[in-house]
């Protein structure tokens, strides 16, 4: 006859109604219980998330970015009072204050830190759900992405007559957006230049493109037929908040390792373009941006002895949309250069 189990490991009822009706019999132990806790009832509110509007929080976001109420809701172009009604509901919704008010302007409280990047992810997967619903409901639309001084048309033309069924849109973006705007589903595909975290994307490169130097047209070096970076050694270069922009377009350090000469900062085109012509800095620019495009007070001079930038294709890694390989086929066959250059 087998030799029965242990006292501790033998079948035990597992219907909560055989357990003893008073709590006091139970035994201290929950490895005793004949059940598992898991298995008792629990209140489904206790689990339930909380119910936020998704709106409520894009305006957090914007009062937190822009540290003013003021400025946030000429932003979000609603009236200020309206806007610090909605931010006290939700902060009633969270049972928590989010801001203090000083008076230099909008301040996070403690909570409101813990909250900013998790409402900026519960943002961007609001919107990775949205556009992975409408990818799904509309399988025959594309959105196209490009950066300053690129090209795209060719091969948005030859997409159209490959697909005439399909809605191909384009869309532009600032030099520091393709990644997010691919992330967040904005664009499906974008047309940009290196340097570019590629983690989480799938990057083809199309072709190269000559660096330049871009000064004033009363600087010593306009005119010349070209320049090195010896040339240029005491020349302060602006600076973005990008270090990875900084370290490919500023070509810092240099290749003896020496620093480059810090320029100031700068957040737009526009801006570098003005610092230059009054003469407070240089820039070292690709080509495609400055191809028949420099304003009448600044020139570029040919850079040499270093290496060309590189024009790419970033689409979404795993992304295998008809649409967007049907792009990478159009692009690879007419994006073959810079602005000029391009078959049609």
């Amino acid at each position: 006859m087998p030799e029965a189990p242990p006292a501790d490991q033998q079948d035990l009822p597992a219907d909560p109604a055989a357990l003893p009706a008073d709590p006091a019999a139970l035994p201290a132990d929950p490895a005793a219980l004949p059940v598992d806790p898991a298995a008792l009832p629990v209140d489904p509110a206790a689990l339930a998330p909380a119910d936020l509007d998704l709106r409520l929080v894009r305006y957090f976001t914007v009062v937190a970015e822009r540290r003013h109420f003021g400025r946030a809701a000429a932003e979000l172009l609603i009236a200020q009072p309206s806007l610090s009604r909605q931010i006290r509901h939700l902060e009633q919704q969270l049972g928590v204050r989010l801001f203090d008010r000083t008076p230099q302007g909008t301040r996070l409280t403690e909570a409101g830190e813990a909250f900013l990047p998790r409402a900026r992810a519960l943002l961007r997967s609001a919107a990775q759900a949205a556009a992975a619903a409408k990818a799904a409901a509309q399988p025959s639309r594309i959105t196209i992405g490009y950066t300053p001084g690129l090209i795209i048309t060719p091969a948005v033309r030859q997409l159209r007559r490959q697909h005439p069924d399909a809605d191909v849109q384009s869309l532009h973006l600032e030099w520091n957006e393709p990644r997010t705007a691919l992330l967040d589903h904005r664009v499906d595909a974008v047309v940009t230049r290196l340097p570019l975290v590629t983690d989480g994307l799938h990057v083809t490169i199309l072709y190269d493109e000559p660096r330049l130097l871009l000064v004033p047209l009363d600087h010593r070096l306009a005119g010349k037929e070209s320049v090195t970076l010896d040339d240029i050694a005491d020349e302060p270069i602006p600076r973005m908040a990008d270090p990875a922009w900084n370290a490919y377009w500023r070509i810092d350090p240099r290749p003896d390792g020496s620093p480059a000469p810090d320029g100031p900062y700068v957040n737009a085109l526009e801006d570098k373009n003005e610092l230059i012509a009054s003469g407070q800095a240089v820039a070292i620019v690709p080509a495609g941006v400055y191809s028949g495009q420099v304003r009448p007070d600044l020139t570029t001079v040919p850079l040499h002895d270093v290496d060309p930038s590189h024009v790419i294709l970033a689409t979404r890694a795993g992304d295998r949309g008809r649409l967007v390989a049907a792009f990478r086929k159009s692009a690879q066959d007419c994006l073959t250069g810079p602005p000029g250059e391009n078959r049609t």
